[in-house]
């Protein structure tokens, strides 16, 4: 079999990444983050927008540069499709698209949630099929039996906010600068994750709810800052570690149930929370107490990034699983 090489793009949200990878082996994943958020608490979308233009062909040729590879080896460009912002997502998309169609090479468009369970192929220990894939991020709660590369099936979600939400608006809740979710898990290290104690709601079958969570979160810290208005910075480490073992805990038990009702005992973790370590840790010690054989990526490949794209569009590749070039952006996809 000849050489494919693939150029991915990554642009669902608000980092740039650009990365290149030959028969599913990666020789460049380069990232550029965006700062101008951190002002405002959290993405603002027309910035997004912006700054994605700006960094879009820095980014791409970064990741040339460090492939070694040149524009006319290239096979395929591959675009993160959906879902996500929408302006983010035109920005990466048009791009991939000028690209592919300046080069009158095949374009292949990638689910951005699709990509975050593959991104356990492109590095060893690799899980077989079929296996569990909790996909966790800040805008998705997931529960994914995988049964091939381009083959798999939502078998619990997040009826409201996701896991990252929750993380995020708690940040927010405690005064921490954006993003909150590292800060929360940093502070969390130094704490009693049993000083208090949050509501755990009770939602049937495989299927995840923060909502409740988070206002619960709320109405605790308004009550304790009435009474003691220091009460945030006098507690902020056991607050950080209470709020995050209710997260994982919740997260946690719907997986182990999701493996009793399957039978199935390889269980991966992915998506931007993934990089939490207390939900490392956690599936370590699930895994096992309970016999499982886990998975967890590296940190480079748990949040947005080009190479789960790339390893994605690999197998997309090697299925013929092409695109036309007039394929719509969608900010709203289902796997």
């Amino acid at each position: 079999m000849s050489e494919i090489i693939i150029l991915a793009i990554e642009s669902s949200c608000d980092d740039t990444s650009a990365a290149v990878c030959v028969n599913g082996k990666m020789l460049s994943n380069v990232m550029a983050n965006q700062k101008i958020h951190e002002q405002y608490g959290g993405v603002v979308p027309e910035l997004a927008s912006r700054e994605h233009v700006k960094n879009i062909i820095p980014v791409v040729f970064e990741a040339m540069k460090r492939s070694g590879i040149d524009k006319k080896e290239l096979s395929a460009v591959a675009f993160t499709r959906g879902p996500g912002l929408m302006g983010s997502l035109l920005a990466g998309g048009m791009f991939a698209k000028s690209f592919a169609q300046a080069l009158d090479i095949p374009l292949i468009d990638v689910h951005h949630m699709q990509a975050h369970v593959l991104a356990h192929f492109i590095d060893d220990p690799k899980p077989s099929f079929p296996f569990l894939c909790l996909t966790v991020s800040g805008g998705h709660t997931q529960i994914v039996l995988v049964k091939g590369y381009l083959n798999m099936e939502v078998i619990g979600q997040t009826l409201d906010d996701a896991a990252g939400e929750a993380f995020d608006k708690t940040a927010k809740l405690l005064n921490l600068p954006y993003p909150g979710g590292p800060l929360i898990d940093k502070f969390a290290r130094e704490g009693n994750p049993n000083a208090f104690k949050f509501s755990e709601p009770q939602i049937d079958h495989l299927n995840f709810s923060f909502s409740g969570l988070k206002t619960n979160i709320l109405y605790f810290l308004q009550k304790e800052i009435k009474s003691n208005p220091d009460f945030i910075q006098a507690h902020l480490n056991d607050i950080c570690a209470s709020v995050q073992n209710s997260i994982v805990s919740i997260l946690m038990k719907k997986l182990k149930r999701a493996t009793e009702e399957t039978g199935i005992k390889q269980v991966a973790i992915s998506g931007g929370v993934s990089a939490n370590s207390e939900l490392r840790k956690q599936l370590l010690i699930y895994g096992e107490k309970h016999g499982w054989e886990t998975y967890i990526p590296e940190f480079q490949y748990c949040t947005d990034n080009a190479g789960m794209i790339a390893i994605t569009a690999y197998f997309k590749y090697l299925a013929n699983d092409f695109c036309p070039i007039e394929i719509p952006i969608q900010a709203r996809m289902e796997m």
